[in-house]
This record gives C-alpha cells, sequence and structure tokens, in this order.
C-alpha cells in the first residue's frame, strides 16, 4: 500500500463532524472500540480510509420489508 499524503489526514474534531458524531464518542472508539486511527506524536489523525471504516463501523443494514396482509373486504 502506498504511504498516505499528509493532506489527506483529518483531526478528531473535523472527523467527528463529517461523520456526524461527537469528538468524545470518536476518541472513546479509538481507545476503547477498535476504531482506526493513526497517532502523530500526541494526536489522532485519520486518513480517508479511517473515515470509510468507522462509516462503515456505523453503517445499518436495510431491512427485508414485510408484506401486509390483504385486507378482507
Amino acid at each position: 500500500m502506498p504511504p498516505t499524503a499528509v493532506e489527506d489526514f483529518t483531526n478528531v474534531d473535523e472527523t467527528a463532524r463529517r461523520l456526524g458524531i461527537g469528538p468524545r464518542r470518536l476518541r472513546d472508539g479509538v481507545n476503547h472500540g477498535g476504531f482506526p486511527a493513526h497517532r502523530m506524536g500526541r494526536r489522532l489523525m485519520f486518513s480517508a480510509q479511517d473515515r470509510a471504516e468507522i462509516a462503515e463501523m456505523h453503517r445499518i443494514p436495510a431491512r427485508p420489508s414485510r408484506r401486509r396482509r390483504p385486507v378482507a373486504a
């Protein structure tokens, strides 16, 4: 896998905003929930691939629609 350019990384606040979750939830997910991230010094940074994987972890599969019973006339 080729190295990711630094411009592709976002910090916690920007990543949380893009994913529609709070920064605390994102940090907890990294520290306790297995969310992918990169530590650069003391900062948590997220690549485009990291963001896509976190979004996929939160994906809710569609339920098949239930067929309605015919109404007796």
